[in-house]
C-alpha cells in the first residue's frame, strides 16, 4: 500500500490461500500488515475493502476468510465493518497461538 499523499510505503495488503491452516481449506484469505506509524488511519480498512471486492467481483470467491490473533484487538476491529462474522476460533498449528477466522459470503456482499 502507498500513502497517495507522501507516497510513502505503508504496508502490504491482499488474497492468499492460508496454507497454514488446513481445517480450513479451501480457502482465500485477505490480509494485511501496516507499519506501525500508518496503524489506525483507516488505511487497513480501506485495502480490505479493496481486496474484499477484488475478490469477489474479479475472482468470483464464494467466500473469503481473515485470519487474526485475537490479542491483536484492532485487527479484529477491521473486520466487522467489512461485513466479516465469527466463524470459528482455533489454534495455529505451529505457534499454538489462539486465532479467529472470520468470514464472509458472497451473498452477504451481493445484498449489501
Amino acid at each position: 500500500m502507498i500513502v497517495a499523499k507522501s507516497g510513502e510505503l505503508a504496508g502490504w495488503a491482499g488474497l492468499s490461500v492460508p496454507a497454514f491452516l488446513p481445517e480450513i481449506l479451501p480457502a482465500v484469505e485477505v490480509g494485511r500488515r501496516l507499519g506501525e506509524r500508518y496503524r489506525g488511519l483507516g488505511y487497513a480498512t480501506e485495502a480490505g475493502r479493496a481486496w474484499v471486492r477484488f475478490g469477489f467481483e474479479e475472482r468470483k470467491l464464494e467466500s473469503i476468510v481473515s485470519i487474526y490473533e485475537p490479542d491483536n484487538e484492532a485487527s479484529g476491529r477491521v473486520m466487522p465493518k467489512l461485513g466479516f462474522t465469527m466463524q470459528r476460533e482455533t489454534t495455529h498449528p505451529v505457534y499454538g497461538v489462539r486465532l479467529h477466522v472470520m468470514i464472509r459470503k458472497r451473498s452477504s456482499w451481493a445484498a449489501a
